[in-house]
């Protein structure tokens, strides 16, 4: 799953934001119905998202099971000999179990989402990253609790009626993940490369009748396993500057401020984490100014103690899918055999 890294020059004029925005509140939004909700015609929408998808600013795939699977998902800080970050980002980048990988600025740390089990986990911090001789330290959080994650971010280009209109509502998760058999698996597999394709497309894929496939994606839906993600360079929509913030809270406070933070429209991720800190938010910013302007404003009155800032200088990969091609190296010895 590649998405060519776009330029940075690319400009997107504000019916494709406004499509963009439309499809990070329903990934699977019908042509007809992102039509009637933007008051455009239906081969207008058709056409802008092929030439978006062509030109590789846009896919949207189904959401890696973050939520489902964040107690307990690893937040990795990986600090990295210089001119060695790019082959074990992009190592890192290759693995199934590791949705989301960025380089920060400054070109010596690695930052990983990883998602796996007890063995897989043992063998990359405790084996693979050690004898790649180019990690310096690793610092690795568990995530205790998911205020908000990458797949409920909006980029706010459309009114409150808008949004109400497309928001999709959110399934009541049941108590246990219900049974998943072979056709379930094919057909999480193929939205997770992409989620717009039709019943009639997943069902030839599949080799299952239309109907049958049309009845499994409600189910899946309803049990909360078809959340989408709309992968988009962020600076297409006017943020420069994507940030982590490393937090320590008051434990008495640490409830109020993830969900005070998961609010705000310019946060796309809030997790309570061991190690450390105990909170991570990551923001998208318009500028440097903005990034200032959200620590004072925003965090000063919150009662955080500390703030430590991590910049991304280069995502590598988001919700699966990565964002430039790899090139291979020795560090390829990261990738799990999954």
């Amino acid at each position: 799953m590649d998405l060519e890294t776009t330029d940075p020059d690319t400009v997107l004029d504000q019916l494709d934001r406004r499509l963009i925005t439309a499809l990070q509140l329903d990934g699977r939004a019908e042509p007809g119905r992102l039509a009637e909700v933007l008051g455009v015609s239906a081969r207008t929408v058709t056409r802008r998202l092929a030439r978006m998808r062509q030109a590789g600013v846009l896919r949207v795939v189904r959401m890696p099971d973050v939520e489902d699977a964040a107690v307990g998902a690893l937040l990795l800080r990986v600090r990295v000999l210089r001119g060695r970050v790019d082959a074990i980002a992009q190592a890192l980048a290759d693995r199934s179990d590791v949705p989301f990988v960025d380089v920060m600025l400054g070109g010596h740390e690695v930052g990983a989402v990883m998602l796996s089990d007890a063995g897989s986990r043992d063998r990359l911090l405790y084996g693979q990253l050690p004898a790649t001789g180019a990690v310096t330290e690793t610092t690795t959080h568990a995530v205790l609790h998911a205020f908000a994650d990458a797949g409920q971010w909006q980029a706010g280009y459309l009114t409150e009626q808008e949004a109400a209109a497309l928001a999709r509502p959110v399934p009541a998760r049941p108590a246990a993940p219900p049974p998943l058999d072979e056709l379930d698996r094919a057909l999480l597999e193929r939205l997770g490369v992409d989620a717009r394709q039709s019943h009639a497309v997943l069902a030839a894929a599949v080799g299952a009748p239309e109907s049958t496939v049309r009845r499994r994606l409600h189910r899946l839906d309803a049990a909360g396993l078809l959340r989408t993600h709309t992968t988009v360079d962020p600076r297409l929509l006017g943020m420069a500057v994507d940030a982590n913030l490393w937090l320590d809270v008051p434990p008495a406070r640490l409830a109020a401020v993830g969900t005070e933070l998961a609010r705000h429209p310019q946060v796309h991720g809030v997790f309570a984490t061991s190690g450390p800190t105990n909170l991570l938010a990551t923001i998208f910013c318009p500028d440097h100014g903005g990034l200032y302007r959200f620590l004072t404003d925003t965090l000063g009155p919150l009662g955080v103690t500390r703030a430590e800032t991590t910049i991304t200088a280069r995502a590598v990969k988001r919700a699966g899918v990565l964002l430039r091609q790899p090139r291979r190296s020795r560090a390829a010895g990261l990738t799990a055999a999954r």
